[in-house]
């Protein structure tokens, strides 16, 4: 008995060293104290134990058959508390039905600064409201095609025009939902999201190609029966679509402006003039999307195309969540870039990490050239003055095609030290350098900047200001020529307003964007002899 009694002691206390080992080796194991609060907890989405959100057994798939009506809606254009205007999304509301009308309309839109384009719409903009509904949601839709209502602009800009509208969120028969109506016709119809995503919604009347490119698209998106996985700050919708412009062959103007219309040839060799987010050049570097740091971000993200392919990137920041198509059930982790054929889409969600611009550009960097650039403002310097090195141009266009070759030259070489107009760098900023310097000595600072360092009081100035000395650039006559020329137009046409790039120009002064060779290949035709110091780049000395 005393025997079996100290066996029994020996195993409780090897069991108690046991459990004290282990106790140690987890204290070992966790993290250190660093002094900062841990993160939330992530919530997680409810589903009930053994159920399937994707049993197609409950999904409806016999919503009722559409009705087409000859009695044309005269109210607003686009109505319903499930739209959002623009890229600052409101929260899904808790109705079950969501009533959306989105008319057609035939308007001009203002695509790029002083550029007037003849856009198809839907809801009178470009892209369209942003549809928001959750699974399971009843949508009742309603659409008057009014392409025969006169445009505020002009009286008649283009043909009034048999449209239609195709959700890629819905599950319906396209013969009956998705038929083309006639100008002053009413389609409505009802059908309920299955499954969760950001889709595309786009008119699908022949060809669909020359009625998306136009502006008829927008996003919907469809969030799961028990919301996202996580919590986020900001929520936000980056629409990028391609646009394909050709100057009125009518020779027709809009405010002073010339008419651009759609250029059916580049449509279909896919040659956009233009790439943008939310139907605007550069229109979020004008302006950006609010953000603070530590802040975590969400990201509604579209490529409509029609025809190219995105690969969306933010500078400064990883993806700490991406959801293809807009399902978390598709997600990645720690993602630098989200590759978007046409009308794919993602759900991205990134944390601001500390104050600063976070540029969100397509890194198919031909299109952020076009426009497809963006920034997240999140405590930075105010503007783009930073960031020109991700093709953010740093003036308007120049009308005279020799300048044209100067900027671009400037903002291939110069913009990492230099701005114009947006404030010193490593370098001076060189707006109102033509009337500093003379001719010849910009000349002769283009050519040799060691030369004038060593013999020039002014050149020893700046070195001794800026410290970084100027790199000789092994520039021709002629490249000299037309930086000089390029500095003239901007010290004779720019308006600076603040320290943002590019800085505006005089009205008529500058071309648009698509014309310079950063924007659409073919365009500028260099060999014009006119510039802004005199024919050939004309050059004067003291």
């Amino acid at each position: 008995m005393a025997r079996l009694t100290s066996r029994i002691t020996f195993l409780t206390a090897l069991a108690s060293l046991a459990t004290a080992l282990v106790l140690a080796g987890c204290e070992r194991q966790a993290p250190a104290q660093t002094g900062t609060a841990p993160p939330p907890p992530v919530a997680v989405q409810a589903t009930a134990p053994g159920t399937d959100d994707y049993d197609t057994s409950k999904m409806d798939f016999k919503p009722g058959p559409a009705a087409l009506g000859a009695e044309p809606h005269a109210g607003a254009f686009a109505a319903g508390d499930a739209l959002s205007m623009d890229a600052t999304l409101k929260p899904l509301t808790s109705n079950p039905v969501k009533e959306v009308r989105l008319d057609t309309t035939h308007k001009i839109v203002e695509i790029a600064p002083g550029v007037k384009f003849s856009a198809w719409t839907f809801g009178d903009q470009v892209p369209g409201p942003v549809v928001r509904a959750r699974v399971g949601d009843r949508v009742k839709f309603s659409m008057t095609n009014r392409s025969n209502e006169a445009a505020p602009a002009l009286q008649v800009i283009a043909a009034p025009m048999m449209h239609s509208m195709d959700f890629h969120s819905a599950m319906v028969s396209p013969q009956d939902k998705y038929r083309s109506v006639a100008p002053g016709q009413t389609i409505t119809f009802a059908f309920t999201p299955n499954y969760p995503g950001v889709y595309m919604y786009h008119c699908g009347t022949p060809m669909v190609l020359e009625h998306i490119a136009p502006g008829m698209y927008g996003m919907m998106i469809v969030e799961p029966r028990n919301g996202y996985p996580t919590k986020v700050d900001h929520e936000y919708a980056v629409v990028q679509s391609e646009f394909y412009t050709k100057l009125d062959p009518q020779k027709r103007k809009v405010d002073g402006q010339p008419l651009y219309v759609l250029d059916g040839e580049r449509v279909r060799t896919k040659a956009p003039t233009y790439t943008v987010f939310n139907g605007r050049y550069n229109g979020f570097v004008d302006k950006p999307l609010p953000a603070k740091p530590g802040e975590r971000v969400r990201l509604f993200v579209l490529n409509v195309g029609p025809s190219n392919t995105s690969s969306f990137h933010i500078v400064g920041t990883i993806f700490d969540r991406v959801w293809m198509e807009g399902n978390p059930d598709n997600q990645q982790r720690g993602a630098q870039t989200v590759l978007l054929g046409s009308s794919n889409s993602a759900i991205i969600e990134f944390v601001v990490p500390e104050a600063g611009n976070y540029v969100m550009v397509d890194h198919h960097f031909a299109n952020a050239s076009q426009g497809a650039i963006g920034l997240i403002a999140a405590g930075g310097a105010a503007g783009a003055a930073e960031s020109e090195h991700h093709n953010i141009p740093a003036t308007a266009t120049p009308t005279d095609p020799f300048a044209v070759k100067g900027k671009l030259a400037f903002e291939s070489k110069c913009l990492a030290c230099h701005s114009i107009g947006g404030g010193d760098k490593l370098g001076p900023d060189v707006y109102g350098v033509s009337k500093r310097r003379n001719d010849s000595w910009l000349v002769k600072w283009l050519k040799s900047p060691e030369q004038m360092l060593q013999a020039d009081a002014d050149a020893k100035s700046m070195l001794d200001k800026y410290k970084v000395p100027m790199p000789n650039q092994n520039l021709s006559d002629e490249e000299i020529r037309q930086y000089v020329a390029y500095f003239k137009w901007a010290d004779a046409n720019l308006r600076p307003q603040g320290q943002g790039q590019p800085q505006p120009a005089e009205p008529g002064s500058a071309i648009p964007p698509n014309k310079t060779l950063s924007g659409s290949p073919g365009d500028v035709n260099p060999s014009t002899p006119q510039s802004a110091g005199g024919a050939k780049g004309e050059l004067k000395g003291k």
